[in-house]
């Protein structure tokens, strides 16, 4: 036993015979910690727990949680590929215990793991724990049979955990492993203790103190467990490893980069093919998990994260995408135990093969550019680090790529004032980051959730329905009673009005009692399933305990339902047309429209849009039954639904069915499954008619589509068609025939304009003689004809100088046409056989000087140049005289 899949499986299990919950590795993007960007350790989901915010129905637990660490407070970024265990994406298995057991247990469960399960020699632990914990030392000797000197008193916060300056936290007591005497370094605690000798495999925390403030601590009345073991660090252990990237998992990663690109993982190259395998699972899980690369938040990390390893592969010498080459490779490792990453294989591959393309257009900008902030720069000189780190931070342009660049110059980089510029664009980063993850639910709707229990929803069967008032809520704090005018958040027992959630927007409608109104302009869910319904109190006195009716807006709903159902047959009218990369990335569905935004890397044409419209539509008119069904996460993945990455689904799950497809795979099989909390129509007919406004780029790699459906697409349709008569009847033809007729008139105008213009030109040079006879003068000996022209377009004297050209048979043709903004244009031209005499770039140059212009260019028989004074064409004339003259 020593593949990570089954070291995964093994740890799970046995905490599954001991007693635990397996609860699944939560989202990379926390859902309950406002503080972090990303999750990063086993613990993060099971806050609320820990701090009695929120119940569970079980009191121990074990997971293996996906973390990353790459921005933040816990950035290992830089340091991967050049050490052998820092890694931005690892896995952390963990046991948990919220109240029931505590040290004995923990350390009892650890022992064996590690020494039965895993068989690992005893000889080779040791264990540290916090200076001051007696129970931890005296334990750890009674169960493990450990000497005194394999238990480390550490006295520093290495060995002291806390989850912030207040609330839980407690000692450490940490499990380290003797890799022998052979690697250099000392036991925790020595001098030496940074060395690779002694390395920590698991880390036991004992929750048992609550921080109250600086310095006031108090014991907790439920002591609690937190352990993290990385799955990375003990696999290398276990397959007789010192170095995490010769596991199974990484070799197999690497191994691929290497045949992509012919490059072996030795020496120069080791720690390149090191990053992308890193990399890789890093990106292809935050992809999963809803993340996108952006220019801010945590879109902006994944793409430091992609685009590292992308000027890695630059440096193996791939010049094409590499990594959504090695994805499949990723999947077939960790795809079993992380079923999201199949799920989104196709999002991942087609966004890692646009991210990359992109970045070698930004090698090929930033070069260019640092060409230029260096081309005054000698051997020896510095780039300055502001330079530097703008390259970096605006066009992500690597600091490594600008030393490398550089290097061959002889020249460097002020790393100093680069740092600098760093350390205050984080600082500024810090100051503009209010918290990730979802806003922190207020501690009131935790309280109200544990006193009252989540909020039934009948809403999928009923718009009306009777409830009892649980809470009422007014700024922020939980009160008995509201009146008249007052603007409060009211929690029943059960109710027909939805949440919003899932791009849905929450429901309208009135609450009444015996003694009040309600007029609810708004529903929200808080905690934990509570539904909050925002309201104004229009008549009477509302009092907690009151019996109440509570009545959807039919009308209103109606179109929510409508344009929900509308939404899920476009996303799959999109997939059929596009490819199956399609992938929601967010909606609103508002009663008088629907919008949303799905993965794709290009605009749509106006063939694709009629189209997706027309499949869709064609489901319309099909008038199927919309079935729901409730399943489990897996049944409804296994059977075909369709996950929408990075939310969050409980153990059970709405399943939405509609339609019959009629052609392909989809063919005599449900058109549209899709898991989803929404309301929706109970038959296709009921959207009435799909109508598809635009498409639009929201960002790279999503775009936008908006659509309305049967009253709001019927009015938009009237309007269209009002338009259309119209037109019809100032045109005086038929509504048919209207698109000719345009075209008509779009001919007759273009032919008018082309007449104009030869009018106009004519008109300049005299009345079509190709100039008039006070515009002709020999000048040098040579015909010259000079005119300032007023009215021309200036595209158009290159054709008036070629007909003076014509009419003059032999000279030099020289006109000035002056713009209405004052601005003026000169075109010099020069007959044939004058050419080896004189050269109309030369001539052009003289004019645009007059005119306070600078330069001019074209060829030695025509060239034109320009002056921000037409005030002085005439002078800008005589002035190519003169030039003729000699």
């Amino acid at each position: 036993m020593s593949g990570v899949n089954e070291i995964r499986s093994t740890f799970l299990d046995y905490f599954k015979t001991n007693g635990h919950e397996i609860v699944p590795s939560s989202s990379l993007v926390p859902r309950n910690d406002p503080t972090l960007m990303f999750t990063n350790a086993g613990m993060v989901q099971f806050k609320n727990v820990f701090t009695g915010a929120e119940n569970r129905p079980y009191k121990t637990a074990t997971s293996a949680q996906k973390c990353v660490r790459a921005g933040g407070k816990h950035n290992d970024l830089d340091n991967v590929g050049y050490t052998a265990r820092h890694h931005t994406f690892f896995e952390m298995l963990g046991n948990f215990s919220f109240g029931d057991y505590f040290k004995e247990r923990a350390i009892e469960l650890a022992w064996n793991l590690i020494t039965k399960e895993f068989d690992i020699d005893p000889k080779r632990l040791l264990v540290t724990v916090y200076h001051t914990d007696d129970d931890a030392f005296n334990l750890w000797k009674k169960i493990a049979g450990l000497s005194d000197d394999k238990i480390i008193r550490i006295a520093t916060s290495d060995n002291f955990w806390a989850m912030g300056d207040t609330g839980p936290c407690g000692p450490c007591s940490e499990i380290f492993y003797d890799h022998g005497d052979h690697i250099w370094g000392g036991p925790p605690g020595s001098p030496d203790e940074d060395g690779d000798r002694f390395i920590e495999i698991w880390n036991l925390v004992f929750m048992q103190f609550e921080q109250l403030s600086k310095d006031e601590r108090v014991a907790l009345p439920r002591p609690s467990i937190d352990t993290g073991m990385g799955i990375e660090r003990v696999a290398a252990l276990l397959q007789g490893k010192h170095d995490n990237y010769d596991i199974d998992l990484f070799r197999a990663l690497i191994e691929a980069s290497e045949e992509a690109t012919g490059v072996m993982a030795e020496g120069e190259h080791r720690a390149s093919h090191r990053v992308i395998a890193d990399h890789l699972r890093s990106s292809a899980f935050l992809i999963a998990d809803g993340v996108l690369p952006s220019k801010e938040g945590r879109g902006y990390v994944l793409r430091r994260i992609m685009r590292r390893a992308m000027r890695h592969a630059q440096l193996l010498g791939a010049r094409d995408p590499l990594m959504y080459k090695l994805l499949p490779t990723l999947v077939q490792e960790m795809g079993r135990a992380y079923p999201e990453l199949i799920r989104a294989e196709s999002l991942i591959s087609e966004t890692l093969k646009l991210e990359e393309n992109r970045f070698h257009k930004t090698l090929e900008r930033g070069l260019s550019l640092l060409s230029d902030a260096t081309s005054t720069l000698s051997k020896g000189d510095s780039l300055d680090g502001e330079t530097a780190f703008k390259l970096y931070d605006t066009y992500g342009f690597p600091l490594d790529l600008t030393q490398d660049a550089l290097r061959e110059r002889g020249i460097g980089v002020d790393i100093s004032s680069f740092t600098n510029a760093m350390e205050r664009q984080k600082a500024e980063a810090r100051s503009h980051w209010a918290g990730s993850g979802d806003k922190a639910a207020e501690t009131i709707w935790f309280e109200l959730g544990e006193k009252h229990g989540a909020t039934e929803f009948l809403g999928y069967d009923t718009e009306t329905a009777e409830g009892v008032i649980l809470a009422i809520v007014k700024d922020g704090v939980a009160v008995d009673s509201a009146a008249a005018g007052d603007n409060v958040q009211i929690i029943v027992n059960q109710t027909p009005f939805y949440g919003e959630s899932g791009g849905q927007m929450g429901d309208t409608g009135v609450i009444a009692g015996d003694n009040a109104k309600l007029e609810v302009s708004d529903t929200q869910k808080k905690g934990d399933g509570l539904f909050s319904h925002v309201a104004t109190v229009s008549e009477g006195t509302i009092k907690v305990g009151d019996a109440v009716a509570l009545t959807v807006d039919h009308t209103r709903r109606s179109r929510l339902r409508a344009n929900h159902s509308a939404t899920h047959l476009l996303h799959e009218a999109l997939r059929e047309v596009l490819g199956t990369h399609v992938a929601q990335k967010g909606s609103l569905v508002a009663p008088e429209r629907l919008r949303f935004d799905v993965s794709h890397p290009k605009p749509m044409s106006a063939e694709e849009l009629k189209i997706v419209e027309d499949m869709a539509n064609e489901i319309v008119l099909q008038n199927s039954p919309v079935t729901t069904r409730l399943m489990s996460v897996d049944d409804a993945i296994a059977e075909g639904a369709m996950a929408l990455f990075g939310e969050k689904y409980g153990d059970e799950v709405r399943v939405v069915s509609m339609g019959e497809g009629v052609r392909g795979v989809k063919s005599n099989r449900p058109y549209s499954v899709e898991l989803c909390g929404g309301t929706h129509v109970s038959a296709t007919g009921q959207i009435g008619l799909i109508r598809v406004l635009s498409e639009s780029a929201v960002g790279a790699g999503v775009r936008r589509i908006e659509a309305v459906t049967g009253v709001s697409a019927r009015d938009y349709l009237a309007e269209q068609d009002d338009r259309v008569k119209t037109l019809a009847t100032a045109l005086k033809v038929q509504p048919s025939e209207l698109v000719a007729r345009v075209e008509t008139l779009m001919d007759e105008r273009r032919k008018l304009e082309r007449e104009l213009a030869d009018a106009k030109r004519k008109l300049a040079m005299g009345g079509g003689q190709g100039g008039s006879a006070d515009a002709v003068r020999e000048v040098g000996g040579v015909k010259f004809l000079g005119k300032a022209i007023a009215g021309v377009d200036p595209k158009d004297l290159k054709g008036l100088a070629d007909d003076g050209k014509t009419s003059l048979g032999s000279g030099v043709v020289a006109l000035v046409g002056v713009s209405d903004d004052g601005k003026a244009s000169a075109v010099v031209a020069v007959t044939p056989d004058l050419v080896g005499r004189f050269s109309a770039v030369d001539l052009v140059r003289v004019a645009s000087a007059a005119l306070g212009g600078k330069g001019g260019g074209g060829r030695p028989d025509m060239a034109q140049a320009g002056g921000p004074d037409g005030s002085k064409a005439d002078e800008a004339i005589e002035a190519v005289a003169t030039a003729l003259a000699g």
